[in-house]
């Protein structure tokens, strides 16, 4: 049992970041890496403050973790320090705990009883503790390859090597079938690799974790897009099962705004896959904020990665803007009352580094040179109003103007869905209203053997969404090939039916 008094003991510590100056010369992850055994012994304390609250909100997933990460009874096992016995509690129910640790904004934490009042201490520091049983996890060896005893004999191919494709194929390989992996990059981890930069995750971590899943069996094809490179016919001839992973990489677009014609303006992931590839060596960024003013467009995390890519590329100025006013600091009860997804201002690391955020505006039109390069932004103080039907629209307050300088532009106001591919018009599988592929109870589309999973289905989505639609689809995937499965599956609210188009 949790010490039920130990929210009243310790108060909530969470990683201390490294300063500004060195973090913004390298792109190294931002907080300071502490000698294990200090680090050990604070996130002891952490979990010491898990409260045995009786209904533990932080595991649930309408509210906390989607994955039902099992938090109470390994922040118990780390308070008493036994890490081995933690890290097998949390391998349980998450794959991948050193991705969700670093880069899940944490519902979990949102939903914990702490939450409630700020006279608790605020939530248990459910992320600190979960990074770091999955780090000490791989110090001590814990985390090794689970080969299967049994084969099936069935074949399954898995199209996308995000979080929740690699989820989906671990869980099958484990198994017992053969799983392949396609993915058109050249490396693997979709967005993991090219999406998030190497400050919130080193890749050096997804690498690791890639090694385990070759170990165990699971092949992976890079440089292939499927259904161009390979067939549907081929695909359909080789294998059992068909898992779509594909993700929903369909960004949206500003076409409506005068000026988006100009040369640099561009989409966010223009931006930050090129400064990953860096990273990984590829060359120097083609798409480069070094020297210019950068705005950026969207108050999201997309945004606040964009903001930060650009602060370590040389920026002269970062300015993120913002359509919505600035949320409060705490929660607002009658707003999103706990233990829901609290609207509060989120504050990331980038934010701290340079630049500024401005709320409550949007962008009139971009102001171009003589040669079409864009080169300024009229801004205007604006309202977001919604009509009976909750349709959206963007009210200027005024007709005042203001004038920032602007030399390159971010889009980093979301994604539309699916990117339109050969694959699903091969397959017969025709996109949502949202952009989304469909599915019915068992994750199966309206093509006979293949489903889907992660952003695909849910559209752009947190990685501990894609983790849990990726093991629960894999549940499916199993039952369809042998009849029934023993792996385990989350339980995952929402699924949008088949006639839903």
């Amino acid at each position: 049992m949790a010490d039920p008094q130990g929210f009243m003991k310790h108060n909530r510590q969470d990683f201390k970041k490294r300063p500004v100056a060195d973090r913004l010369s390298d792109w190294r992850e931002v907080y300071l890496d502490l000698e294990p055994k200090v680090r050990d012994q604070q996130v002891r304390t952490q979990a010491t403050r898990c409260m045995d609250c009786g209904i533990p909100f932080c595991h649930s997933g309408t509210a906390g973790c989607p994955l039902g990460n099992l938090i109470p009874e390994w922040n118990d096992l780390v308070r008493r320090g036994d890490w081995e016995s933690a890290s097998d509690r949390l391998h349980a129910t998450n794959n991948f705990p050193e991705f969700t640790g670093r880069l899940c904004p944490a519902p979990c934490e949102a939903a914990c009883v702490l939450a409630i009042s700020t006279d608790a201490g605020g939530a248990v520091a459910i992320k600190r503790v979960e990074e770091t049983i999955a780090d000490v996890s791989w110090e001590n060896g814990y985390v090794q390859p689970s080969q299967a005893t049994v084969t099936s004999g069935k074949r399954v191919a898995v199209v996308g090597s995000g979080p929740a494709g690699l989820a989906a194929a671990q869980q099958l390989t484990r198994a017992g079938h053969e799983v392949v992996v396609y993915e058109r990059d050249d490396r693997l981890g979709g967005l993991l690799r090219y999406g998030i930069p190497e400050f919130k995750m080193e890749k050096k971590v997804l690498d690791r974790r890639l090694s385990q899943l070759r170990k165990e069996g699971t092949k992976f094809v890079t440089g292939c897009e499927v259904g161009v490179d390979i067939t549907v016919e081929q695909l359909r001839a080789q294998f059992d099962a068909v898992v779509l992973a594909v993700g929903a990489l369909r960004g949206r677009d500003d076409v409506a705004t005068p000026g988006r014609e100009l040369t640099g303006v561009h989409l966010a992931m223009d931006h930050l896959v090129p400064a990953n590839r860096a990273c990984e060596g590829d060359g120097a960024s083609s798409i480069s904020a070094e020297g210019k003013h950068v705005i950026i467009i969207g108050g999201g995390d997309t945004g606040a990665d964009c903001y930060g890519t650009a602060t370590r590329q040389g920026a002269l100025s970062v300015t993120q803007l913002d359509q919505y006013p600035q949320p409060p600091s705490v929660r607002d009860d009658e707003r999103s009352p706990w233990p829901v997804w609290p609207w509060i201002l989120r504050t990331y690391p980038a934010h701290e580094e340079a630049g500024e955020r401005k709320f409550a505006v949007a962008v009139k039109r971009f102001v171009g040179d003589d040669e079409g390069h864009v080169r300024q932004i009229e801004l205007q103080k604006v309202r977001v109003e919604k009509d009976a039907s909750g349709r959206r629209s963007v009210v200027p307050l005024s007709d005042d103007v203001e004038v920032l300088p602007a030399d390159m532009v971010l889009l980093a106001i979301g994604f539309e869905g699916v990117e339109h591919m050969r694959l699903l018009d091969d397959l017969g599988i025709s996109l949502t209203q949202r952009g989304t592929i469909s599915c019915g109870s068992d994750w199966q589309t309206t093509a006979p053997g293949v489903f889907v999973c992660g952003d695909a289905h849910r559209g752009a989505s947190l990685v501990v969404w894609a983790i849990a639609e990726g093991r629960s689809v894999a549940n499916s995937v199993d039952k369809f090939l042998t009849g029934s499965s023993n792996l385990p599956s989350p339980v995952i609210p929402n699924l949008l039916p088949l006639a839903v188009v």
